[in-house]
């Protein structure tokens, strides 16, 4: 969508270059987000670790960081401000 509209962006992959826990945390203040907001509850990690969601938010994103396809995404990030893209037109609002 961003680049059908001209619309230039990094790319990163989060499987083999994934977020750092103190990365994953300066996200998350960007985005005004827990790290139970940004769980994704339907993917099979979530189930294999027994997760409720209700965990401490150090141990959410420690699972994070270990296990990035529980991350929501896409993410857009720009400056200080970030955007889960869920629907993926939110992504508009950082440009």
């Amino acid at each position: 969508m961003l680049e059908s509209r001209g619309i230039e962006f990094d790319y990163r992959d989060y499987r083999r270059d994934p977020l750092s826990e103190s990365e994953l945390r300066e996200l998350l203040a960007k985005l005004e987000l827990s790290a139970r907001e940004l769980l994704r509850t339907r993917d099979a990690v979530y189930r294999e670790l027994a997760l409720s969601g209700d965990e401490p938010e150090d141990v959410l994103i420690g699972h994070l960081a270990a296990h990035p396809t529980l991350l929501q995404r896409p993410i857009g990030v720009r400056g200080d401000a970030a955007v889960v893209g869920r629907p993926i037109e939110k992504l508009l609002e950082l440009v």
